[in-house]
């Protein structure tokens, strides 16, 4: 996936992140052309033989033959624009989050959304409930997706991951939506997300870090002490 620089989706970045009494809200916006890089084409090549029942090409995560016709969200994955579309999420999950590997996710994690219009709503609703409805009324959120992807157009998926493989799952973390809107015919992805932190766990951790100094600085101070007694020490005849 090529990751596209939108001046647009910067400019709705930059407000992206914002403060309620509970919680810490991060979200980003990011635009992507299904062009495969390089690196991408081992993660292609363990789909095909996982769901193509490429008996010499087996990896241990493998279907077997039986289990081939299993309906995903994205169709049949024994067809092979179905297993296109799994891998088109896989690839932006892996460009969106360098530092994770989410090749062995499963196609269960993920979810088609019956309606752009209730996807819309839901989102809108989240970020109204939370005080943030300027980045859709002011800086015109959805108006920009739609120059970008034609949303209309688009299939839109939902990103469940397991808690403990949830790359957003750090210290204080509560919730996240992550949404995909896929057109086909453009050939382009954006990614959508938004993270909730508790601000009393964080306070907690930041208050942790700074009795962890304290104990350093007073570390410091008696190997200091130390230091000087003994040059004191070395000093002196015996």
């Amino acid at each position: 996936m090529k990751f596209l620089e939108i001046d647009s989706l910067e400019q709705l970045n930059t407000v992206f992140r914002w403060e309620t009494p509970e919680c810490i809200l991060n979200g980003r916006v990011e635009a992507y052309s299904c062009k495969s890089a390089g690196s991408e084409k081992k993660l292609f090549k363990q789909l095909e033989n996982r769901y193509t029942g490429n008996s010499n090409d087996l990896t241990p995560g493998s279907i077997s033959p039986d289990e081939l016709s299993i309906i995903s969200p994205f169709g049949r994955l024994d067809e092979a624009a179905p297993r296109k579309t799994f891998f088109y999420l896989l690839a932006t999950l892996n460009a969106s989050f360098p530092e994770h590997d989410f090749s062995d996710v499963r196609p269960d994690q993920f979810s088609k959304q019956p309606s752009l219009d209730l996807v819309i709503n839901s989102v809108n609703t989240t970020l109204f409930n939370l005080g943030n409805d300027f980045i859709v009324n002011k800086y015109r959120m959805w108006d920009t997706l739609d120059d970008l992807v034609r949303l209309h157009e688009c299939d839109v998926y939902s990103y469940n991951p397991d808690i403990d493989e949830d790359p957003m799952n750090e210290d204080g973390y509560l919730w996240s939506v992550n949404y995909f809107f896929f057109n086909r015919k453009l050939k382009r992805m954006v990614f959508f997300s938004v993270k909730s932190q508790s601000i009393a766990n964080m306070s907690a951790d930041e208050d942790e870090e700074v009795d962890d100094d304290d104990d350093d600085d007073d570390m410091d101070d008696t190997s200091r002490r130390r230091r000087h007694d003994y040059m004191v020490m070395g000093d002196m005849e015996v």
